[in-house]
């Protein structure tokens, strides 16, 4: 009945398997990955016709990861997968990335693939084989498609590389001082065609290493794919790249001095009108016949891409007159918001990044709930790119996924400089307002980012910058490295390439190739040349600030943190929280408690902190025999008082331990709700404490006991 094939390979520490022919068989092409026990299903479809007009690749790639994999019930109320998380968002993002230059010239058809995680072992991370498996469904399915790809995760711990390190090494990485990269590679056997990467510093020769590395280890994965390809493949698609060079020719000669004098223009605005006026003057000199053509698109960008490419590639200036090398005139400011904890405003040339920085208690950590477990993070940074930093009018509703991926990409280049949350125990959220765009935004969220967090108190490491890199890559072999790119370089170069980093080493890289690969010659130079931009960036971010402020915001919560003994976190808490809950009305501080036994106070205002400190304390602290209390009479008895003299603690005065003379009652001397200085003499076998007045001098505290031994003997 199932007509299946099954490959197997050892990758690594363990055994991929890749097969197909025997679930989702009406799909163009299905493929279950697996590797260890980790099972990934990556099914495609594609439409045999393009929709009439067509003039884009209309490519979708979703990646679903379901509880039951991991033998999990999802949390919420309606305890089924809904929306997708953020890690399914960037991982979908993840596969997109490296496949859809592989796909013919001219393919417009709707193409649907979709991965499924089946089943995780919670030790191979399922994104690598979604795109393993993505990969091989590609192949087989008949569609146009240049690949196979395969992608691998590369770690570096004790100056080794590791290939496919375990989700829990990998998990919360700076907290596990050993492993200092998180790196994930896709490429195809020759070239390399993404880099996403995470690190703690990481010299540019151990950064391409890393890519080195990946890209040996996945050939093996490849070839694999071939193999099951060999035995499984349908029939190939049937379709030619379309010629449009009747086309082109009739479009270059048209608008040609139009466009090439629109790019002229470097005001970003004004050359976007001379563009779209030299477009419609072109598409008026064209016949209807010409104007049905669904390559027009195609042929008016090789105009465009033809004429800044070559002005670049034969040495000659960018768009805006800056050579290879130079970045754009740069302003940083901070704290110019006088309610935030902590902000900044970083423009570079025509992109500019509102970032502000907010400080939060334990309260405020994000909870993740992911097939691995749940896990907290105390640090947030969220992106934001409205309709009106490029001067369009469009809708504006929940994050897309470029939202979230350029905030990832922002999160991991600056988290590798926070302090420990054991030095500073806050929750750090930023949030990038884009209120400028022409290149990249998230290098300049990244610098922002860094600003702000250092005019909020926030101790980082070091301050950190990211730049973004472009590439023209002709067909002869001649290139040039471009630093910091514009949205057009970006729209019509061969690559984004945007490093981040401080002084010391990079924490973040992530690369996007449109042609087939480069090089590590071009690599290397990208590298290199990134890193004198990263260099140069600082040095102008160091005019506003260089380090974090020592004082925080008034507005700013201080938090304090003490440690108490696992065994008395009851007593604070008390009885269905009463305890806690009066300690939070009284001193009006909020109070967290960990099962660790590490307790945060927060508040703006210092005297709430100290209260609640002293309530704590009051608590779980252990009086010391031999010491001096002030107390207060909380019961007379006929054979003593009971001063209640440490917190809520009370302890007995013995009628004879209350004076130097004999007492018939206690009242002679003291009464109710009076305020005494009490000396702890001890602990009686069943653990009663065990008070003395006599001894201490009622006024200052001072002990006398000494001198009245001296006068009794005199």
């Amino acid at each position: 009945m199932f007509d299946e094939v099954k490959k197997s390979i050892q990758w690594g520490q363990e055994t991929l398997t890749l097969e197909t022919g025997k679930v989702a068989r009406q799909a163009d092409g299905s493929v279950i990955a697996t590797l260890g026990e980790t099972s990934v299903m990556a099914n495609v479809t594609f439409a045999k016709a393009p929709k009439p007009g067509q003039d884009f690749f209309p490519l979708t790639v979703h990646y679903q990861e379901k509880y039951y994999a991991a033998g999990k019930v999802p949390g919420g109320f309606f305890k089924r997968e809904a929306r997708p998380s953020e890690k399914e968002t960037l991982t979908a993002r993840l596969i997109d990335r490296p496949i859809r230059p592989l796909f013919a010239p001219g393919f417009k058809h709707e193409v649907l693939v979709m991965c499924t995680v089946l089943s995780h072992d919670l030790v191979n991370d399922p994104d690598i084989v979604a795109m393993i498996a993505a990969s091989a469904a590609l192949t087989i399915s008949g569609v146009p498609f240049m690949g196979p790809i395969a992608g691998a995760r590369v770690g570096f711990s004790n100056g080794e590389y590791v290939l496919n390190p375990e989700v829990q090494d990998m998990d919360h990485l700076r907290n596990n001082p050993e492993q200092r990269l998180d790196l994930v590679i896709a490429g195809t056997a020759d070239a390399v065609m993404m880099v996403e990467s995470e690190a703690y510093e990481l010299t540019e020769e151990e950064m391409l290493g890393a890519v080195k590395f990946g890209h040996d280890a996945i050939k093996p994965v490849i070839d694999l794919i071939i193999d099951l390809a060999e035995d499984a493949a349908k029939e190939p698609f049937d379709f030619q790249s379309p010629d449009y060079s009747a086309l082109y020719g009739r479009v270059k000669t048209l608008g040609e001095a139009d466009m090439r004098a629109a790019y002229a223009i470097q005001d970003k605005s004004e050359r976007q009108d001379a563009i779209a006026a030299a477009k419609t003057k072109v598409k008026d000199a064209l016949t209807e016949e010409e104007l049905a053509d669904a390559n027009l698109g195609s042929a008016l960008k090789k105009l465009e891409s033809g004429i800044l490419r070559g002005d670049i590639i034969s040495g000659g200036a960018r768009i805006d007159g800056r050579d290879t090398k130079t970045v754009r005139p740069i302003v940083s400011q901070v704290g110019i918001l006088p309610r935030t904890h902590g902000s900044s405003l970083f423009t570079r040339g025509e992109t500019q990044a509102l970032v502000v920085t907010t400080l939060g208690t334990g309260d405020d950590e994000q909870i993740i709930d992911a097939l691995h477990g749940n896990s907290r993070s105390n640090f947030l940074l969220h992106y934001n790119f409205p309709p009106y930093s490029v001067g369009e009018v469009g809708r504006v509703g929940s994050p897309g996924r470029r939202e979230i991926g350029h905030g990832k990409l922002a999160w991991r280049a600056l988290q590798a400089v926070l302090p420990a949350a054991t030095d500073f125990p806050y929750t750090i959220r930023v949030v990038s307002e884009i209120t400028e765009s022409n290149g990249s935004s998230s290098m300049a969220s990244v610098c922002g980012g860094s600003l702000s967090m250092m005019d909020a108190g926030v101790p980082l490491k070091a301050p950190v910058a990211g730049v973004a890199m472009g590439l023209i890559l002709e067909e002869d072999g001649r290139f040039a490295v471009l630093t910091d790119i514009l949205g057009d370089e970006d729209h019509l170069g061969d690559m984004d390439f945007k490093v981040a980093g401080t002084e010391n080493g990079i924490t973040s890289l992530q690369m996007d190739i449109k042609v087939a690969g480069i090089t590590p010659a071009i690599m290397e130079q990208a590298l290199a040349q990134a890193k004198d931009g990263r260099l140069h960036i600082l040095a102008e971010m160091a005019n506003a600030l260089t380090a974090g402020r020592t004082e925080f915001s008034a507005h700013a919560p201080r938090i304090e943190t003490m440690q108490i003994p696992t065994d008395k976190i009851r007593e604070v808490i008390g009885s269905g929280g009463k305890v806690i809950r009066e300690i939070v009305e009284v001193s009006g501080a909020k109070v967290d408690i960990n099962d660790d036994g590490v307790i945060k106070i927060a508040s703006a205002n210092a005297d709430s902190i100290k209260k609640a400190y002293d309530m704590i304390w009051s608590i779980v602290a252990e009086p010391e025999e031999g010491k001096v209390y002030v107390g207060k009479v909380v019961k007379l008895v006929d054979f003593g008082a009971f001063v209640n003299f440490f917190g809520k603690r009370d302890g007995l005065v013995h009628v004879s331990q209350i004076a130097n003379r004999r007492l018939g009652h206690p009242n002679e001397i003291l009464k109710e709700g009076q305020e005494v200085r009490v000396k702890l003499l001890g602990f009686d076998d069943r653990g009663k404490v065990r008070l003395g007045m006599k001894m201490v001098d009622q006024e200052t505290g001072a002990e006398i006991e000494e001198k009245q031994e001296q006068s009794a003997e005199g």
